[in-house]
């Protein structure tokens, strides 16, 4: 959750607060109009609802037994 506050956020309109996404690559900002979701302008305000979270990685369950489960 942390990575989705931190004050470092390489600028992207794809969420910033006055962008909404039409495709994959574009994004209709209130500010701009039809833009590319790549870099930001000088009114980028980074919104963190937009943002998606990494996924969190798998666990690798082959190297457990059944002693790592005993006390």
């Amino acid at each position: 959750m942390a990575m989705l506050f931190r004050k470092d956020i390489e600028p992207s309109c794809f969420y910033c607060k006055f962008g909404r996404p039409l495709s994959e690559t574009e994004v209709a900002c209130e500010k701009k109009g039809v833009v590319e979701c790549v870099g930001g302008c000088r009114r980028f305000r980074y919104d963190p609802m937009k943002r998606t979270p990494p996924r969190p990685v798998a666990l690798d369950t082959s190297r457990l037994t059944k002693e790592d489960f005993s006390l």
